[in-house]
């Protein structure tokens, strides 16, 4: 029979994610284990069964059946092996494009995800320890990006700055500015779509689909910088909403799904005359286009969490995307900002 702990919330860790707060203060509980056992509801908070994102509030009282001392040291066996190398820590100080002792921007390259799973063993969360600073505290991921989206990443340093951040992207106070390649170019030169997303029933790969009956509220404003022909088109995406892979679906759902965005292709009638005058993306194959997803996570503005004034970064393409642009003909470094007047 397992151990059963109690834990008091700190005021420190008000507002805390209950997965980070388990890997932070109950490191002897894996990560696997940890979610098998909130599956059960053997974790709980407050009494009430608990799931891996919710929110801890000072105060709460928080149980946890222990593992013993067998599932400890195959844990600190797996530990020894996972533990990170010079050169993964070379690797993830390399992506830092801001830090400011509060706040840290990673841009986070495409292929790696940010938080492990089952099949998941290197991501940024496992490499995490190779930012702690003097004080030897570790950062704390903010929000995430999926794995085949590369861009600005946020990092906060203390639970503070955590939760602040936190409130603001539940908020919607953040402005994030998303880059892509589309193919074709749209009908319409800027807009906005309003489509509620859900997640599709089993078997359908975890693909989101358009449901405004069952779907959560999505808006997503665009803005096609630039273009060629009707080929294809850079374009910039502002998302109001945070739904997963609102982007994509909402750019399907205009007749323009991402270049290299396999999941969500666009479904061609029977009639392909009905077709002829959109160019599609095979065509672009030529080009030798870089072989991933064009979407990245450009720029980032919200308030800071702890000081005055506003945060504002900035990611740079990176390579791979940078070639892509300039095959294209269009400017890799534009700044234009099209959204800067919109509330």
């Amino acid at each position: 029979m397992r151990d059963i702990r109690h834990f008091k919330v700190t005021e420190d860790n008000d507002g805390q994610r209950l997965d980070r707060w388990i890997k932070a203060n109950v490191p002897e509980l894996s990560y696997g284990l940890a979610q098998k056992l909130m599956r059960k509801g053997q974790i709980r908070v407050d009494s009430k069964r608990a799931k891996p994102d919710m929110r801890l509030a000072s105060g709460q009282d928080i149980r946890i059946p222990m593992p013993d001392a067998k599932e400890i040291a195959a844990k600190s066996q797996q530990e020894k092996k996972l533990k990170l190398s010079p050169a993964d820590i070379d690797f993830i100080r390399s992506l830092v494009i801001f830090d400011d002792g509060d706040v840290i921007a990673l841009n986070k390259p495409a292929d790696l995800a940010v938080q492990g799973g089952t099949k998941t063993r290197r991501h940024i969360d496992g490499m995490l320890e190779g930012l702690k600073n003097r004080a030897g505290v570790v950062p704390r991921l903010v929000h995430r990006l999926d794995k085949d989206t590369s861009g600005v990443l946020l990092l906060a340093r203390s639970a503070e700055a955590a939760r602040k951040l936190g409130e603001s992207f539940k908020g919607r106070n953040v402005r994030k500015i998303y880059w892509t390649l589309l193919s074709p170019t749209p009908e319409l030169l800027q807009g906005t779509v309003r489509a509620a997303i859900v997640k599709g029933q089993a078997g359908s790969k975890e693909k989101m689909l358009i449901d405004d009956e069952k779907g959560k509220s999505a808006v997503t404003e665009f803005y096609v910088l630039e273009s060629a022909g009707k080929q294809a088109a850079f374009v910039a995406f502002w998302p109001r909403t945070g739904r997963t892979h609102q982007i994509r679906v909402h750019a399907q759902l205009m007749g323009s799904p991402i270049i290299g965005d396999g999941k969500y292709k666009l479904r061609r009638p029977e009639n392909e005359k009905d077709y002829e005058h959109i160019p599609p993306e095979a065509d672009l194959g030529r080009l030798n286009l870089a072989k991933r997803m064009h979407l990245h996570a450009r720029r980032v503005i919200l308030s800071h969490p702890i000081r005055k004034g506003m945060l504002d970064i900035v990611a740079p393409l990176p390579p791979d995307l940078i070639k892509s642009w300039k095959t294209l003909g269009f400017n890799p470094n534009n700044a234009e900002n099209p959204f800067e007047h919109m509330d």
